[in-house]
């Protein structure tokens, strides 16, 4: 049964008078898709620029199929542009660098607050760009997390990202507490993937009076799962907790109001969906509620006062918010790419590119549930499963596949014909069509990809 909201694929290939799988009515997607355009800010690679291509199997000057920008998202076009500057202003100006040019390196971040804080829903003066995700995880921890006899409780998903599991670790142990004692866990019911909202809600009701922080991803990277972020922020704040989210999968990839949901802070980095490149400078939000109340624990010249900074009285001027948690000047290196990223987005609306979204990937689970379904009559024939919640309410732009066959020789069969996408041992292949540059023909063509490494696994297994 086909998706409600892709009611427009049966729709568009009765009114193109052929199979709603055929390549036509991924064409005309394309075609009807207001967004189209944004694919040229990019410089996709051939298939032949791909190291693990074999060219004899796809030619080699076609675009690849870039499935992997949920690890990291492709290069603008403007980013080399941008750095270039940089280093021209840095050799033909030196120290003056600092203040002239349009993007003075002492306060260059500063001019993409304003851009950021559209993605993830928050006023400005909410948003810091600086460090990594998970040195900015640390940073807020050290500001929220006071652990007390009652309440010393971190709450966090099972297979939350590594980095997060030993912050909050690292966090337990440096407050004196015992990480066994002081962590839960939560983790989907048996047979099941994912979590069950109702689950994250009633385990916060009822440890609630012990958690300092509920500390959840935004998307999970390994299922895909988009959180139910406001009812979690609700549910959180009902049992006195700080609720924090680490972004990194959902910025530029979900509709985010982390101001209007009151998440208490959040941090992200900027090369997945953010196209920031690898390393790229990381955000981090604090909600204004907090201006008076929280204050970041450890202090650097970056916190302070941008109008004050450079008379070095030695007497701190703290901003505000999450501006005063900055400790160092920002990397104008780093800062160039995320402009160019962020400029981009500027030319859309994280609702417009949702909605594509939505349909891409839509379209990727229907061909997919169409050709891979597991078929009774014929238990010898692969099939896939999706792990990643069917609701598109409840996921992002992944879609996480759980292959029937042992994933690795099909992982490296797909890569040879110039499919990129993203493989987590013992059987899960991670696929993310992007809004901002994939295409339905993208989505189209990998599923005839698939059907040839497939059937061809199926040969030799025979």
């Amino acid at each position: 049964s086909m998706p409600s909201h892709l009611q427009l694929d049966e729709t568009v290939s009765e009114q193109l008078g052929c199979s709603a799988t055929s390549r036509e009515v991924a064409a005309h997607l394309d075609l009807h898709d207001d967004l189209q355009h944004l694919r040229q800010e990019f410089l996709v690679p051939t298939v032949a620029d791909l190291p693990p291509s074999d060219l004899t199997l796809r030619d080699g000057s076609e675009e690849c199929i870039y499935f992997v920008g949920n690890s990291l998202g492709l290069q603008p076009k403007n980013t080399k542009k941008y750095i270039d500057e940089e280093l021209e202003k840095w050799a033909k100006t030196g120290a003056h660098g600092h203040v002239m040019g349009s993007r003075p390196w002492a306060w260059a971040e500063n001019n993409l607050e304003a851009l950021m804080a559209n993605i993830v829903g928050a006023k400005p003066e909410e948003v810091a760009l600086m460090n990594g995700l998970t040195v900015n995880l640390h940073l807020l921890m050290l500001a929220f997390y006071k652990p007390t006899a009652k309440r010393h409780k971190i709450l966090l998903e099972d297979r939350a990202f590594p980095s997060d599991h030993y912050a909050v670790k690292s966090q337990i142990q440096l407050r004196g507490f015992e990480p066994s004692k002081s962590s839960i866990f939560l983790k989907p019911r048996q047979g099941e993937d994912t979590l069950r909202t109702e689950d994250i809600l009633s385990k916060i009701e009822q440890e609630g009076a012990s958690i300092a922080v509920v500390m959840l991803s935004g998307v999970q990277y390994y299922t895909g799962q988009l959180f139910d972020m406001e009812a979690i922020t609700r549910a959180g704040h009902a049992q006195g907790c700080y609720v924090a989210f680490d972004c990194a999968h959902a910025v530029g990839n979900v509709e985010l109001q982390l101001h209007d949901w009151g998440v208490d802070f959040a941090c992200w980095c900027t090369y997945k969906y953010m196209n920031s490149g690898a390393g790229g400078l990381a955000g981090a939000y604090v909600h204004e509620k907090h201006t008076d109340t929280v204050k970041p624990a450890l202090l650097g010249w970056w916190g302070h006062n941008l109008k004050t900074r450079f008379q070095m009285t030695n007497v701190m001027d703290l901003q505000p918010g999450v501006k005063g948690y900055r400790l160092s000047n920002q990397p104008i290196l780093l800062v160039c790419p995320l402009q160019a990223s962020l400029e981009i987005f500027n030319k859309t609306t994280m609702t417009d590119l949702r909605r594509k979204s939505v349909l891409l990937t839509g379209y990727l689970e229907y061909l997919l549930q169409y050709h891979y379904s597991r078929d009774e009559a014929d238990p010898g024939k692969p099939y896939v499963r999706v792990i990643t919640p069917s609701d598109p309410a409840q996921r992002g732009c992944q879609l996480s596949l759980s292959f029937s066959v042992p994933i690795r020789a099909v992982f490296k069969e797909l890569e040879k014909r110039g499919v990129a996408c993203d493989m987590r041992e013992p059987d899960i292949l991670r696929i993310a069509p992007v809004p901002l540059y994939n295409s339905f023909t993208d989505v189209h063509l990998f599923i005839s990809i698939l059907e040839s490494v497939l059937s061809a696994h199926t040969t030799l297994c025979q």
